[in-house]
């Protein structure tokens, strides 16, 4: 049971008791899916505080947590009051999940309890993904692989790239996923806006496209981006589209466990800085993704964390030219005892459609 593990880190925090109310966490820790609801973790016992609607869902999903229906107006109440009956004098909380006015009501019923600011406390054992983890994010990555071969099916020159994203979407639905982001479709030029939502601008021979797409499935998500040329490439693009390339392949052999975030950044980073490029490069190499789509761990210039076997991980290095465009390929990684293992099956050579 995962909340187990997590209880045995709450002297590490200096609390007696967790609250926690973000809905990923509140879910990899007891396995209930609403909406709503607040978790009390203790080294005595667990609680779950929600409404009306989701009583009986609650005790089917979390097993283990006795599970407490609280009146109509009465939430914050509720939470201090079993907080209390479970011994806790010191409730931590997520610092970046409670509002100013969320924190107030729970303060003002706290009724002798000291409330205790965490950062990332969940999100610490959640980077570590266990077996049934790893194989949600394998199916999830295997229809994406699918998705990508009908995107090399559908995409044209004419076609708008709303009209792409949207025929991306559909294809999730249809096939069991839900999107877990706004699709990117950045082409030509605007391929130099790493986070470019597709807009209506029609797609040209001869540009090149970046697509940035993923989608949930089973609560855990996948992450892809590739570019393609639609049509043949000339030597620019080929060139910046090899660096990115080669930069993306040191970075995925450099992700091993026991180096640190900014190590494995850094081999990455060099490759297209050894270019040239370096100014065109202004993201981190990558982030985590399990039940959010950016979660820890990172891949940045700043990141100090050590990876660990387990950790699911992109690798996404870009070159983004204003006035130009940009090229960006990301893999999901998997870090094992001895390496990366890539989550996808996609091609990666320069594509001409």
């Amino acid at each position: 049971m995962r909340a187990d593990a997590f209880k045995t880190r709450l002297d590490g925090y200096g609390i007696d008791g967790m609250l926690v109310t973000k809905k990923e966490n509140r879910m990899y820790l007891s396995g209930f899916t609403g909406s709503a609801g607040a978790l009390i973790i203790t080294k005595g016992g667990y609680a779950l505080v929600t409404d009306f609607r989701y009583t009986e869902q609650a005790g089917q999903q979390a097993g283990g947590f006795n599970v407490i229906t609280h009146k109509a107006g009465e939430f914050y109440k509720c939470v201090m009051e079993e907080a209390r009956k479970l011994g806790v004098t010191r409730l931590g909380f997520e610092a970046q999940e409670l509002t100013v006015e969320q924190f107030t009501s729970y303060e003002a019923v706290a009724g002798g309890i000291s409330l205790v600011a965490t950062k990332g406390a969940v999100e610490k054992l959640r980077a570590v993904k266990d077996d049934e983890e790893l194989d949600k994010i394998r199916k999830a990555c295997r229809l994406t692989d699918k998705l990508f071969e009908h995107v090399l099916g559908t995409i044209r020159p004419g076609m708008s790239e709303k009209q792409l994203a949207v025929e991306m979407d559909i294809w999730m639905i249809r096939n069991g996923m839900s999107t877990s982001f706004d699709t990117i479709i950045a082409s030509g030029k605007r391929g130099a806006l790493p986070h470019g939502a597709a807009s209506d601008k029609i797609m040209q021979k001869g540009e090149l496209v970046t697509l940035d797409f993923g989608g949930y499935l089973d609560y855990y998500t996948s992450d892809m981006t590739r570019t393609v040329c639609l049509g043949k490439a000339d030597a620019k693009q080929k060139e910046i589209y090899d660096i990115v390339l080669d930069s993306q392949l040191a970075g995925i052999k450099a992700a091993k466990a026991g180096l640190k975030g900014k190590e494995v950044d850094s081999i990455a980073r060099g490759m297209i800085e050894s270019k040239g490029y370096g100014q065109y490069f202004g993201h981190g190499l990558g982030h985590g993704v399990g039940l959010e789509v950016h979660e820890e761990p990172r891949f940045s210039v700043m990141d100090e964390n050590t990876i660990e076997p387990g950790m699911v991980i992109s690798v996404e290095p870009g070159i983004y030219i204003p006035g130009w465009g940009g090229v960006r390929i990301e893999d999901l990684v998997v870090i094992t005892e001895a390496d990366a293992e890539v989550l996808y099956e996609s091609p990666k050579h320069l594509i001409e459609l």
